[in-house]
């Protein structure tokens, strides 16, 4: 059996098992998710159930990297990613839930925390593992050298846009997991083709407990991922697409979160601009869908449907 498979089996089963252990610890301590009144009638029903769910694809993840680091050191990287933005979430979730301040951290407090965890990133990327400022063009698959600079402010914005997009994304039963799920079996399948070993490690491992926690997480959703899980996930996929040379292929293979993200900055700005008018029934863009009349389970598997298809997209252009 090869190590993708392996992995992927793996983090399925620990994931299940973590799951039946943790899943209960967070519906006893009343850790629940409180939902909005405006949003989707359906949703009221969510009222109470666990989050904070994240921390078990987290555990899994970082023991099986933890495992491999000592072969594969730049699987650092990836452990900082999910224990770094995983923290920032879990405070977030924390402060809400268990500090009962509705508001959590405040958005300047978060950024800083995502910012710093981001920087510590960047700069092991270049400085510690040298992985160079290359990066290939998408259709023309051409690498270019973008010089460290210009490469630092990128990865920034990749890293961030990233953590906050698939954190909007997590809003229905399954969703972002699901997403996560695919966009990682995409570079499971990079990471063989250029036998980057350390990316197939960590893929793979993401993939399987990305599905195993799918159990807890369809719907009805016996848990929720969090701003743990949701952060963590988002730089996950971050990490892996600079590490493969391939972040601008996000543009096509996150091209719903990215949807999600683009209609909540339109819903502020159009509402700002027209005292009070909304431009979505509700954003981000798939409660707008729930809204319209699209049952959850069926803007889940839209949006599943659609990743698949950007992420054959991205495999041939």
């Amino acid at each position: 059996m090869n190590i993708q498979t392996t992995l992927l089996f793996v983090s399925f089963i620990a994931t299940i098992v973590l799951g039946f252990i943790v899943v209960p610890i967070l519906k006893k301590k009343k850790i629940g998710q409180v939902v909005r009144e405006d949003g989707p009638q359906s949703h009221l029903q969510k009222n109470g159930t666990p989050i904070m769910g994240g921390i078990v694809i987290i555990l899994v993840v970082t023991v099986i990297l933890l495992f491999y680091i000592k072969t594969y050191p730049p699987l650092l990287l990836a452990i900082i990613a999910l224990l770094g933005y995983g923290a920032i979430g879990f405070m977030d979730d924390f402060k809400k839930l268990i500090l009962k301040n509705p508001e959590g951290m405040s958005p300047k407090m978060k950024m800083l925390g995502l910012f710093i965890v981001t920087a510590v990133i960047v700069g092991l990327y270049l400085f510690v593992f040298d992985f160079g400022t290359t990066i290939i063009i998408p259709i023309f698959n051409q690498p270019i050298s973008l010089g460290i600079p210009l490469f630092i402010l990128f990865a920034v914005f990749i890293l961030l846009a990233t953590t906050n997009a698939v954190n909007l994304t997590d809003g229905l039963d399954g969703l972002a997991t699901g997403v996560v799920a695919i966009i990682m079996t995409f570079f499971t399948i990079i990471s063989l083709k250029q036998n980057n070993t350390e990316m197939v490690i960590f893929s793979a491992s993401t993939v399987g407990s990305c599905i195993g926690f799918l159990l807890f997480n369809m719907h009805p959703a016996k848990v929720f991922l969090g701003d743990t899980g949701s952060l963590a996930l988002g730089g996950a996929v971050a990490i892996v697409a600079l590490i493969t040379k391939m972040p601008l292929y996000l543009a096509v293979l996150a091209f719903v979160c990215i949807v999600d993200t683009i209609s909540v900055i339109l819903q502020v700005i159009y509402f700002k601009a027209t005292n009070g008018k909304r431009l979505f029934k509700m954003a981000p863009f798939h409660h707008h869908l729930e809204l319209s009349g699209y049952k959850e389970t069926t803007v889940v598997l839209i949006f599943w449907a659609v990743t698949i298809a950007c992420c054959l997209v991205a495999y041939f252009i």
